[in-house]
């Protein structure tokens, strides 16, 4: 998974169509034991990334890769549950998340929204995607990556990575916080 998550975040052609789908069956298969893998102090570095990352501007939030939701509750905390969007490939996680926020069935390499259109891009425990993400923040937007367990998390890349996939010149924010850690960034 570690090496997929590479070729995806530095390599135009790492996602293909045959990729795709087998990710989509992968998660389809894990949907209905995946919420065991909720736990205290996972939330944790994502609270912190919002706590300390921010300020975030005001619109839309993006979750990619939300699952079943786990992650949703602490950003419907910091963004309320009009401005999050739920977004997953796998449809089975999708019909297991909280039905309390929009949820959209899509491929995060390209997604269904306008250019520069939002406010936040949350990634947790998800393959990035820069040029997509690029595309769709605002010039105020922020990107939130965040690994649940650090480098020990299977879809995993580290801070200076992260940014160093992203297209142009962008800065940022980072650091461990309870088994995790976390990247804010924003355009320079």
């Amino acid at each position: 998974m570690r090496a997929v998550t590479r070729q995806i975040a530095f390599e135009p052609t790492g996602w293909t169509a045959k990729r795709r789908t087998k990710v989509a069956d992968l998660f389809d298969s894990l949907a209905p034991t995946w919420h065991e893998r909720e736990a205290i102090g996972r939330p944790d570095p994502l609270q912190d990334a919002l706590d300390r990352g921010g300020p975030f501007a005001r619109g839309s939030c993006l979750e990619l890769g939300s699952g079943v939701g786990l992650m949703t509750p602490t950003l419907v905390g910091r963004f309320g549950d009009r401005a999050l969007i739920a977004v997953d490939l796998a449809p089975e996680m999708l019909t297991r998340a909280p039905a309390t926020t929009p949820r959209v069935l899509a491929d995060s390499a390209q997604l269904p929204f306008p250019d520069r259109t939002i406010a936040t891009i949350a990634l947790v425990n998800m393959f990035l995607f820069p040029a997509e993400v690029d595309r769709l923040l605002r010039a105020d937007g922020a990107l939130i990556w965040v690994s649940t367990v650090g480098d020990a998390t299977p879809i995993y890349l580290p801070p200076d990575d992260v940014l160093t996939a992203m297209p142009g010149a962008w800065q940022g924010v980072a650091a461990d916080a309870g088994w995790g850690s976390w990247v804010v960034l924003r355009r320079a």
